[in-house]
């Protein structure tokens, strides 16, 4: 079965592959066979031959990070805004065990991305030889797959082989670890070992269940659509079905963190992410729905929150391709298991071509409509000093008709970004959700850029979070990435501090950056515009000319210090209750209770 990231790979082995080349050889020209025409490294002395193949194959773009973990973030920006395999290139120890962070915050959220590590010479694995690491025992818990080659004339059917796991069923990270001297063994070509055939397409659901799936649609009268990040792996077809399936039947829809695109968001079905720090009129239809239709979600916990309280009411169908994740957290009525886009095309071609009058909701939209009155969103900006909900909200109207590309880091930031930014397509959103990595921002948008060198695209991130990755601004400019850095910059933690504000006694204990750099001036020495911003009345102009700049540019924006992100759900509460700001919650009651 073929899916959006592995449609571009041909099934036939390459034919004409010339005599005599090695290991190294070969494994290059078999990724430029299957389609790969970029790749994210840094050099080592275990790597040199693959890289010594690689300055004879200039189809073959290699981009050149400052940090292997960088490197595979880069490869994770590349690979979710085109839906393909990102191919990363390092060399063993300490450069195999630097890609590992990577490696997990793509397993976490499904991003198919190939690691390329070289290794010592077989002959000493196992003897504590200078940079050996176990880089298969390291990677094992945070890839699909992973495999060291022992010989070379396997090169071309395990590349292909590592290739087609990453990209296929659920995405993910996987490894191929290459000694020196397999890279050096020189092969004939009509000695190298074939492949498998690709695997069966995943069977439609039975038909039992679809009917099943559609007498609870027809009869539900507060039914939410609820979709995630596999909608975004599933592809353009799948989104598009799964917002055919929402205005069809009119049906509130809300989106995970990972989902943000996959359902436009200027619908007026949409509620508005969900979660944490979803909106109120998502989290309260997620916790008063009759029926909840899941696509590409797996019932996180910064979804459900506290379980025993989750959707009390609500049967529940589960899409997903992964069957694992069905009935894991929450039991459902019925389990989908199958590609978003081939059971959802099921579904809706099993549903009555003519939907019910859209009337049979209306109740359910006049109680939606009551929690979308309190705008938890809502804030008053000021003149002195500016918010980072201001911030968010200027931003979004200079994206507006850009068509953006927007990564984010991890922290308050990328919550009011989640909620203020407003995304109508998929592969424009890029954030790490399921491992929360800070320092994923800058690399991803780079490697956005290099997918995508003519859009916009802009890596909105926080004074903590750039620093985890602050040389990749060198690569940026090597490369002429034009990314814009747009920094939400309060000399905090921000999501750390508000928990030990909130829940922690305001003990704030190592929350606070006291020695911050003058991030302009270091933006500057990288080769970056830049430009700082404090005043309210200055931030549009800054944007302005952070967006028109030629090349990369760092807008460092000071905003309020100590401003908390809500909603939120504090830890322990069920997702009916939620604080809207530090004195105010929903249900007001809940403000007692414990």
């Amino acid at each position: 079965m073929k899916t959006r990231a592995t449609e571009h790979l041909s099934e036939d082995p390459p034919t004409e592959v010339e005599p005599a080349r090695n290991g190294a050889e070969l494994l290059l020209d078999t990724l430029l066979a299957c389609g790969i025409d970029t790749v994210f490294g840094y050099p080592g002395g275990a790597a040199l031959p693959l890289y010594d193949a690689l300055y004879q194959r200039p189809a073959l773009r290699h981009v050149l990070v400052r940090h292997e973990q960088a490197a595979v973030h880069a490869a994770e920006g590349y690979a979710r805004c085109t839906g393909r395999v990102g191919v990363v290139l390092v060399t063993s120890g300490p450069g195999v065990s630097n890609t590992i962070t990577g490696l997990l915050d793509a397993h976490s959220d499904a991003i198919p991305v190939l690691c390329i590590s070289g290794q010592v010479a077989t002959g000493v694995i196992g003897t504590q030889a200078f940079q050996e690491s176990d880089a298969i025992g390291m990677s094992r818990p945070v890839t699909k797959w992973n495999h060291q080659l022992r010989d070379a004339r396997e090169a071309v059917a395990v590349v292909r082989k590592a290739l087609y796991i990453a990209a296929s069923g659920k995405p993910g990270p996987v490894l191929l670890d290459v000694p020196k001297d397999v890279q050096l063994q020189r092969v004939d070509a009509a000695n190298t070992v074939g492949e498998d055939g690709p695997a069966a397409a995943l069977p439609l659901p039975s038909g039992a269940s679809l009917r099943r799936a559609v007498e609870l649609i027809g009869a539900a009268r507060q039914p939410v659509l609820y979709g995630g990040g596999g909608l975004i792996n599933a592809g353009t077809a799948a989104c598009e079905a799964f917002t055919q399936l929402a205005r069809q039947w009119h049906l509130p829809t809300t989106l995970t963190l990972m989902g943000l695109g996959a359902f436009p968001a200027s619908d007026p079905r949409f509620l508005g992410m969900l979660g944490m720090h979803g909106t109120l009129e998502a989290n309260q239809a997620m916790h008063h729905a009759d029926l909840i239709i899941c696509v590409g979600a797996r019932f996180d916990d910064r979804v459900t929150s506290k379980l025993a309280d989750f959707a009390p009411h609500a049967r529940k169908i589960h899409i997903d391709i992964d069957a694992k994740n069905i009935n894991k957290v929450v039991n459902v009525e019925v389990a989908l298991h199958g590609d978003c886009g081939a059971v959802l095309g099921a579904l809706l071609a099993a549903l009555p071509t003519k939907a019910p009058a859209a009337q049979r909701l209306d109740a359910w939209w006049q109680r939606i409509a009551g929690w979308r009155g309190f705008d938890s969103l809502g804030f008053t900006p000021r003149s002195d000093a500016i918010l980072p909900q201001h911030l968010m909200q200027a931003l979004q109207r200079q994206l507006a008709d850009r068509d953006a590309i927007v990564s984010t880091d991890v922290g308050q930031h990328q919550m009011w970004a989640a909620q203020h930014l407003r995304f109508e397509k998929p592969r424009r959103w890029l954030t790490s959700g399921g491992a929360g990595t800070m320092g994923y921002g800058l690399p991803a948008a780079i490697g956005a850029q290099i997918a995508h060198p003519e859009k916009t695209v802009v890596c909105v991130s926080g004074d903590a979070s750039i620093l985890m990755n602050i040389q990749e601004l060198s690569t940026a400019v090597q490369h002429a990435t034009p990314v814009k850095v747009v920094l939400c910059n309060n000399t905090h933690m921000g999501m750390v501090r508000q928990w030990q504000q909130l829940i922690h006694g305001n003990r704030l204990s190592h929350s606070w950056n006291a020695a911050l750099p003058d991030f302009v001036a270091l933006a500057r020495a990288f080769g970056w515009g830049a430009r700082r911003v404090d005043a309210p009345n200055e931030l549009a102009d800054a944007l302005a000319e952070c967006l028109a700049f030629s090349g990369p540019f760092f807008l460092d924006v000071r905003v309020v210090q100590q401003e908390n992100c809500y909603p939120m759900i504090p830890a322990g509460r069920g997702h009916q209750e939620l604080m809207l700001s530090d004195q105010r919650w929903y249900p007001q009651e809940a403000a007692t209770t414990r």
